[in-house]
């Protein structure tokens, strides 16, 4: 009897462990999914900038067609930067970048975290695109001004 007890326990111990472990994976897996899937679409994007440029357009002239003069940046890594690259020496002026890490980035303008006072801006251009839906809603609590995704103007562009 005692076993038979014995062997139950090690049965149901091994069972809940491997349960466990196994929900733990699942987590991890779906994290790992969820990058992949967010730096997969910021790579579709970013190529179809490529094209653009390789096809001699230009974001400011976009921007400038639609009477964006001064603009802010919502999304501080690789794509913010590269706007703000693209932007200098162009008649549009990027005011500042919106950045919820803004605290420990560093950038050639001011960075906001999106709980500061956000200064008046013609339209902010987000580049975080896989949260765009999320970040609109919270931008236009917080400021009054078109809210545009990078992939969306990238779209209309080409």
């Amino acid at each position: 009897m005692r076993k038979l007890t014995m062997t139950l326990a090690i049965l149901v111990g091994t069972l809940i462990g491997t349960g466990f472990v196994g929900k733990m994976q699942n987590e991890k897996l779906s994290k790992a999914r969820a990058l992949s899937d967010k730096h997969f679409e910021l790579f579709k994007m970013m190529t179809q900038w490529v094209k653009i440029k390789q096809a001699g357009r230009n974001l400011s002239d976009y921007l400038e067609k639609d009477g964006y003069k001064k603009i802010a940046v919502y999304g501080m890594s690789y794509a913010g930067e590269t706007l703000i690259n693209e932007l200098k020496n162009s008649s549009v002026t990027v005011s500042y970048g919106i950045d919820r890490n803004a605290a420990s980035l560093y950038s050639d303008i001011d960075i906001m975290s999106i709980n500061d006072d956000l200064e008046d801006v013609d339209a902010i251009i987000v580049t975080a695109i896989t949260f765009f839906d999320e970040i609109e809603k919270e931008l236009s609590e917080k400021i009054d001004c078109p809210i545009i995704s990078l992939r969306n103007i990238l779209n209309t562009i080409i």
